[in-house]
């Protein structure tokens, strides 16, 4: 695979991180659902969460009761393409409350993602985050 191709894997994977800011900061469950894959993982302290709707019911229930008017802060620390169509993401996650301007202490988090190249775009295929000390 040449430079450029694993430089535009990298843009579409970091586009798909994009438009999960601006759909979450729009508390859009629906477009939320979407940017995962049908058969999709979601994992967070005491969630399992298995399938596009299960997270969409999860973040509809979240947004409209404690996440209103939150936005998510996600740095991605390593971008590691493993396949032409897979990448995995490892970043620094957070949630900014409504009001919040940083991530409050004990709520900062490190996450993997694991995103796929499908026929019509790339998708998140795993998420899992666990807290940082």
């Amino acid at each position: 695979m040449t430079t450029s191709t694993t430089h535009e894997s990298e843009e579409a994977v970091k586009g798909v991180l994009d438009r999960l800011q601006d759909t979450w900061q729009a508390g859009d469950a629906d477009a939320v659902s979407q940017i995962y894959t049908d058969d999709a993982t979601l994992i967070m302290t005491g969630v399992f969460l298995n399938g596009r709707e299960e997270i969409r019911q999860f973040m509809a229930a979240a947004f409209a009761g404690a996440l209103a008017g939150s936005r998510p802060h996600n740095v991605p620390r390593l971008i590691r393409r493993i396949n032409d169509d897979t990448v995995v993401v490892i970043s620094d996650i957070g949630i900014l409350l409504a009001g919040q301007d940083q991530v409050a202490d004990g709520e900062h988090r490190i996450a993997t993602w694991t995103i796929t190249r499908l026929a019509d775009g790339w998708r998140v295929a795993a998420y899992h985050n666990c807290p940082v000390p």
